[in-house]
């Protein structure tokens, strides 16, 4: 048996093949925007090629698989389709009254003095939205019948408008689902082509405007969703793949492709969730439980703050923010994710001059096509990548160890347009893109961490992507982090995290009580009841009911309070007696979070929720070999700019796949792979401990 991970980037396709006898295969292709799944087959053939995975050859120069494997696929898929708004036409039915909840969301001023602030504009216009009489009561009880006959004449007139799915969100929902099954019911009676997404299955909680936000979203991208599934489901029959196939949800578990296509917005962060998992896998075996996870990719840049070895967790997350570090400037969205920030910062960034005469770089992005201008297919625009190329970082005979040569004198013309009107040399252009594209990232982090409560000075960053190892270093300068670690492989990293990623749905019921007149009954059938879901979802998916393990949760605040933090809930029924020890551990929760306790008032419980998940896999493999045995890992030296040493000097090259355990390195260095190189500044000093992890500790003071 074998396991791959394959992830698909704004700009690469990243794959890791496990093969049966514990040998790693990598690869890395240019994704291909116009069919994603293109890039999947492009970069799983050769790997099944190399992998020992029990191939047939079928006829000469092709190859068929003989036994299963396992594959699982991370996607940024959802999140392109609704920032770029390719999502199929959509209309939502909702409560009588209820029509603009969607377009008046919560009335909150992300900018408070801003007079013109903007928000990103609903999925589903207004004359698509339309109110259905029907009233279910917060206790779940009905106040007014659904008019059905209402729906079936509405229902008739979408078909025939073209309308190809409908979000059914209406008020209380999340206690009484009956009048939207019931809606659901005659829209597969009037348009069984129409697609639909209810509410009270997307997500069951409270606060409306969130959840038909997540409803809508859901929808709109179902078709696009299924259909590349499908497409791809047969690239792999081409393949003759006979194996399980899984996708990763934004929350850092994976699902079956039928699970995907129900509820695709639980994609959302599928490609970034891995990479944030990898984090933690390989940085707590490191001896790092606690770090900033930081992955540099061609087209973005993701951080996510990791503690005791998990990546944090949220329930609340936006898409299409107009403001890219601004919490309310997007598309809300109630799903269970990897709490990370992602902004335009990759490789392909493109840097310009700005109205006022100052260098920019980023969000735009040249991406996959035409990419920048030192991958020689058509791209002009002077990019981080051609920078960095300029500045000796990059080898332009070694870019995927050798596979795609990089024109370096194409990307001194891309850069000459912008050192004619700032005044400045080639080379001062491309150090000012380096340092401004590490400015923005480490103001990210900054932002991450501080509305966490987290100190950038306690947290070392662990740096991978095919862009992230060539930043690092000046980026952990500028924070005055403590450590800096980049694994081997760095440029695949986030397949790491598919891999060791576990079968897992999380479930969520809103139920409110106050903590200490709870309805202990009730609260364990809610919790009951979820976890009877997920072994229904697991084991469909070919778990045995021994395999799987709940996670239980509350969403807890203080009396008057208008947001909730997550509290672990004990194992077994729960009682009476067990309100003490709820209590308690709110207490800690909220000390973590806020540094103090709150007011002394009663606690009370919003939300209920279940994690199912299967055993995590094991992670036993052995990394690729370099291109030859080599006794010297000095691969040779590389004229490469660094300003603490005076500008441009002649530093060494390692190769990366030398490097044994025990090896210690000065700066400046620059360490290559195959997808991603690894710079050290000239202050850096750098030892390779037992998993091959290149690690640099920093004093105080530097």
């Amino acid at each position: 048996m074998y396991r791959v991970g394959i992830d698909i980037g704004g700009t690469f396709t990243d794959l890791l093949l496990i093969a049966e006898d514990g040998r790693a295969v990598i690869g890395k292709t240019l994704t291909t925007p116009g069919d994603p799944s293109l890039a999947v087959e492009t970069a799983l053939r050769p790997a099944l090629g190399e992998g020992s995975t029990r191939l047939a050859a079928s006829e000469r120069g092709s190859t068929k698989l003989t036994t299963g494997g396992t594959l699982v696929h991370g996607t940024t898929l959802v999140t392109n389709a609704i920032i770029e708004r390719k999502g199929a036409p959509t209309a939502l039915l909702t409560t009588e009254g209820f029509r603009d909840a969607l377009e008046i969301g919560r009335e909150h001023r992300y900018e408070l003095y801003d007079l013109n602030l903007d928000f990103p504009k609903p999925l589903v216009p207004r004359y698509l939205r339309f109110d259905v009489p029907e009233r279910m009561a917060a206790d779940g009880s009905e106040l007014k019948p659904l008019d059905e006959t209402f729906v079936r004449r509405l229902v008739a007139e979408l078909r025939d408008k073209g309308i190809a799915a409908i979000a059914v969100c209406y008020l209380n929902s999340f206690r009484n689902p009956a009048h939207e099954r019931r809606a659901a019911e005659i829209i597969a009676e009037v348009a069984p082509q129409i697609r639909v997404s209810l509410s009270s299955e997307v997500v069951a909680e409270i606060r409306e405007y969130q959840r038909a936000s997540t409803t809508v979203a859901n929808v709109y991208v179902q078709e696009r969703v299924a259909n590349y599934l499908a497409e791809l489901r047969r690239r792999l029959e081409r393949l003759s793949f006979n194996g399980s196939f899984f996708v990763m949800l934004s929350s850092g578990g994976i699902a079956t492709a039928q699970t995907a296509a129900k509820f695709p917005v639980r994609l959302l962060e599928s490609g970034p969730a891995a990479g944030a998992l990898a984090a933690a896998h390989l940085g707590a075996r490191a001896g790092f439980p606690d770090l900033l996870s930081f992955d540099m990719g061609g087209t973005t840049a993701k951080l996510c703050a990791v503690e005791g070895g998990r990546p944090l967790k949220t329930h609340d997350f936006e898409v299409d923010r107009i403001y890219r570090f601004r919490r309310g400037s997007g598309l809300p969205v109630k799903i269970p994710v990897i709490d990370m920030i992602e902004i335009g910062a990759g490789g392909g960034s493109i840097a310009r001059v700005d109205a006022l005469g100052l260098l920019k770089v980023g969000p735009e992005s040249s991406g996959a096509e035409p990419g920048p201008a030192c991958y020689a297919r058509g791209g002009d625009d002077p990019t981080v990548t051609d920078a960095d190329l300029v500045l000796g970082y990059l080898d332009p005979n070694y870019f995927l160890g050798g596979k795609m040569k990089l024109d370096v004198e194409a990307a001194r013309r891309a850069l000459a347009r912008l050192a004619k009107p700032l005044g400045f040399s080639i080379e001062q252009v491309a150090w000012g893109i380096h340092r401004i594209v590490n400015e923005n990232m480490a103001n990210a982090a900054r932002a991450h961490l501080g509305e966490r409560g987290k100190d950038p000075r306690r947290m070392p960053l662990y740096a991978f992507g095919g862009a992230g190892p060539v930043h690092a270093y000046r980026i952990a300068e500028i924070l005055h982090l403590p450590a800096l670690l980049s694994p081997v492989c760095a440029g695949v990293g986030s397949t790491f995290g598919l891999l060791a990623a576990p079968l897992a749905f999380d479930f969520v019921r809103s139920a409110y009580s106050r903590l200490d007149s709870l309805d202990w009954s009730a609260a364990n059938a809610l919790l009951d009841e979820m976890a009877r879901e997920g072994r229904g979802v697991l084991e469909s998916s070919g778990l045995s009911p021994a395999e799987i393990s709940y996670e239980r949760t509350a969403d807890m605040r203080y009396v008057g309070q208008g947001h909730e933090v997550s509290v672990p809930l004990p194992e077994g029924a729960l009682k009476d007696g067990d309100v003490a020890k709820i209590g308690a551990t709110f207490e800690e929760v909220y000390r973590a979070l806020y540094g103090r306790k709150g007011p002394d008032v009663p606690l009370e419980v919003v939300n209920w929720r279940v994690v199912a998940s299967g055993p995590r896999p094991r992670m036993d493999f052995h990394l690729p070999s370099g291109d030859g045995s080599r006794d010297n890992p000095l691969k040779g030296k590389r004229r490469a700019y660094f300003p603490e040493c005076g500008g441009y000097v002649e530093a060494p090259v390692y190769d990366r796949y030398a490097l044994a355990p025990g090896a210690t390195l000065s700066g400046p260095a620059i360490v290559e792979e195959r997808e991603s190189t690894l710079i050290i500044g000239g202050r850096g000093r750098a030892r390779v401990d037992e998993h091959l992890n290149v690690i640099m500790e920093f004093a105080d003071g530097r």
